[in-house]
C-alpha cells in the first residue's frame, strides 16, 4: 500500500506544480513539492532496498506529470518533439533529486532538504546554457501572472522566485513530516510566503522610473496562418493583403517605429546583397505609404553566403551541386528612415526545431542526418546581443526573437549593451489557441520587471501588446485576429541590480553545488547506509 500511496503523492505533486502555470492557481507553487518530499521521506525511512532508485522513480513520475500538464500544448507543433521534451525534461529534473539524495546519504545518512535548493537552482541555470536548453518550467517563471508579488525580481531575477518557492515548500513539508499540531509552527512558512509579497507592494509604491524620452510605436499583428498560408503564399500576396488591411485601419501618421512579427518576410533574404532584395524593397515601399516617418522592425529569414577563404561555421550548409556554402538565420531587421538595414540573428534557438544540438560534434554525422530527414539544417546564431541604434530617432532597441524572451539572465545583455526598450517579435501560432502562447506572453512581463524596460510585443497570431516597466499589459490583442495597436512607449537608461550584476543567486548556487559534489568524491560513505 505504501508503494501506491507514494506514487499517488508523486502524481499529486506533479498536478500541484502544473496548476501553478495556470493563472488563478499560482500559489500552488508553494506546496507543489510537499507531497513529493513526503513520499521521499517515506521511502527513505522504509526497510526496503534500492531506496535511491525508488526515489528517482517517484520523482520522475512527479516531474513527468508536471511537464505533461503544463506543456502538453507543444504537440500542436510536433507530437514527437513534445514527447521528447516532456520525457527528457522530466528525466533531467529527476536526476537532480537523485544527485541530492546520493549526496545526502554520502554525508550523513539523513534527509536535509535544504541542500536541495542550491542543486535545483544550479540545474535551472545550467539548463539555460546548453544546446538542449528548455527553461520553460523554471519554478520562478510560475509567478509571471502575479507581477504585483514579484517586483523585487529587479534584484534577484526569476531564480529569486525559485528559491522563495523552495524555502516555503521545505518549511511546510517539515511541519507535515514532524506531525506538528501547534498552529504556531505555521508562522514561519506563512512569513516566508507573505513578507516578499509585502516588500513587492512597497516597491510598487516607491519605485519611479523616469523616462528619458517617449516614442510613438505601431505594432502590427498580421494573423497569417503559419501552417497553411504563411510559408505557402508568396510574400507579395501577403503584402497586398496587409496593404488592404492597413488601408481600412486607423493609423498614426506620426508613428516613429513600426514593429512586425518574427519571420514576417518569409522568403530568404541574401544579406550579402540585401539592398537588391525585392522583398525588402516592397516592404519598405508599403510602409512608407502608411507610415511615412517610421523606422521598421521586422522578422525575416536571411542567409549569408561565405566568400572564398572565409572561415565556415559548424552550421554552414552546402548548396546542391556546388562547392559554395551558406548560413541560414532567423533574423530581426531594423530599417531606419534612410533605409539602412541592421541585422540581429536569433541566438537562443529551439532545440530540434531550429538547431541540431552540439553542431561541433554532430556536423561529422551530417550525411546520416540528411538521410534521416534533413535534421542537419541547423540555423546559425551570433554571440553578442546586438542593440539596434536608430540614428534619427535615437532609439536603442533590444530585438529579442521569440524563444529568447524566456531567458532572464540572457536578456540583461541587451540592456548592458545600451538598450532602452525591449521588442519581442514572435510567431506563437504553431501552438494553436492553447496555454502555450499565453505562457510565452507572461514571461515577457518578467523581463520588463527584471530590467525595468518597457516591452513592445508583436506576435503573428497574437498576443501583441505593450508591457510597462512593472509588468502590466496594455492593449492586449485577441488571439487569431488581425490587429494594429498604437501607443506611446517610454525609453529609459535604468540599469537594475539584476542587469548590473546578473543572476547572482544562480551563480552562487552553482558554485556551491560544484564544491559539494567535488567534496563528496573524497568523502567516505557512512557504514550504516543501506
Amino acid at each position: 500500500m505504501k508503494k501506491f500511496s507514494n506514487i499517488a503523492f508523486a502524481i499529486l505533486s506533479g498536478l500541484f506544480l502544473a496548476a501553478a502555470w495556470y493563472k488563478p492557481y499560482t500559489l500552488f507553487i508553494f506546496v507543489g513539492l510537499v507531497p513529493l518530499f513526503v513520499a521521499i521521506n517515506s521511502i527513505h525511512n522504509s526497510n526496503g532496498r534500492r531506496k535511491g532508485l525508488k526515489i528517482w522513480g517517484i520523482s520522475y513520475v512527479a516531474f513527468f506529470v508536471w511537464n505533461l500538464f503544463s506543456t502538453w500544448w507543444m504537440y500542436n507543433a510536433s507530437f514527437g518533439g513534445a514527447a521528447m521534451a516532456i520525457i527528457c525534461n522530466a528525466l533531467l529534473m529527476s536526476w537532480v533529486v537523485s544527485i541530492w539524495y546520493n549526496l545526502e546519504q554520502k554525508f550523513h545518512n539523513k534527509l536535509n532538504f535544504w541542500l536541495f535548493i542550491p542543486l535545483w537552482l544550479a540545474w535551472e541555470w545550467g539548463n539555460t546554457l546548453w544546446d538542449l536548453t528548455w527553461p520553460w518550467l523554471a519554478i520562478g517563471n510560475s509567478f509571471a501572472n502575479t507581477v504585483n508579488f514579484i517586483q523585487w525580481f529587479e534584484i534577484t531575477g526569476p531564480s529569486g522566485g525559485t528559491a522563495w518557492a523552495l524555502v516555503a515548500n521545505i518549511l511546510i513539508a517539515k511541519i507535515i513530516l514532524n506531525g506538528t499540531k501547534d498552529i504556531k509552527a505555521w508562522i514561519k512558512p506563512m512569513a516566508v510566503v507573505f513578507i516578499p509579497i509585502a516588500i513587492s507592494f512597497i516597491i510598487l509604491g516607491i519605485r519611479n522610473i523616469e523616462p528619458s524620452r517617449k516614442i510613438n510605436v505601431t505594432v502590427i499583428q498580421p494573423n497569417i496562418d503559419p501552417y497553411n498560408d504563411k510559408f505557402v503564399l508568396e510574400f507579395n500576396v501577403q503584402l497586398n493583403q496587409l496593404h488592404q488591411q492597413l488601408s481600412s485601419s486607423k493609423l498614426n501618421k506620426e508613428t516613429q517605429l513600426v514593429v512586425l512579427p518574427e519571420t514576417f518576410i518569409c522568403e530568404d533574404i541574401l544579406e550579402n546583397t540585401y539592398t537588391e532584395s525585392p522583398q525588402l524593397k516592397n516592404l519598405v515601399t508599403l510602409m512608407r505609404v502608411h507610415f511615412p516617418k517610421a523606422s521598421i522592425l521586422t522578422g525575416a529569414g536571411t542567409i549569408h553566403e561565405f566568400e572564398p577563404g572565409e572561415t565556415k561555421t559548424p552550421t554552414a550548409r552546402k548548396y546542391n551541386n556546388s562547392n559554395d556554402y551558406y548560413d541560414s538565420y532567423n533574423t530581426a531587421i531594423y530599417i531606419d528612415t534612410s533605409n539602412k538595414c541592421s541585422f540581429y540573428h536569433k541566438s537562443k534557438l529551439v532545440p530540434g526545431v531550429e538547431c541540431l544540438p552540439f553542431p561541433w560534434f554532430f556536423q561529422y554525422f551530417e550525411r546520416f542526418a540528411i538521410e534521416l530527414g534533413g535534421t542537419s539544417g541547423s540555423l546559425a546564431r551570433q554571440k553578442d546581443r546586438t542593440v539596434f541604434k536608430d540614428p534619427f530617432y535615437k532609439i536603442n532597441l533590444a530585438p529579442a526573437i521569440c524563444y529568447e524572451s524566456a531567458y532572464g539572465d540572457y536578456m540583461t545583455e541587451y540592456i548592458r549593451n545600451g538598450a532602452e526598450v525591449i521588442s519581442i517579435i514572435t510567431n506563437d501560432g504553431w501552438w494553436g489557441d492553447t496555454p502555450g502562447h499565453r505562457q510565452h506572453l507572461s514571461y515577457a512581463r518578467l523581463r520588463a520587471i527584471e530590467t525595468r524596460k518597457q516591452v513592445i510585443r508583436s506576435a503573428n497570431t497574437g498576443i501583441s501588446c505593450f508591457i510597462d516597466e512593472y509588468g502590466n499589459i496594455d492593449q492586449p490583442q485577441p488571439y487569431w485576429e488581425f490587429a494594429i495597436i498604437n501607443g506611446e512607449v517610454s525609453l529609459n537608461t535604468t540599469k537594475t541590480f539584476f542587469v548590473r550584476f546578473g543572476d547572482l543567486i544562480s551563480y552562487s548556487a552553482t558554485f556551491f553545488s560544484l564544491l559539494l559534489i567535488v567534496f563528496s568524491w573524497f568523502k567516505r560513505k557512512p557504514n550504516n547506509v543501506n
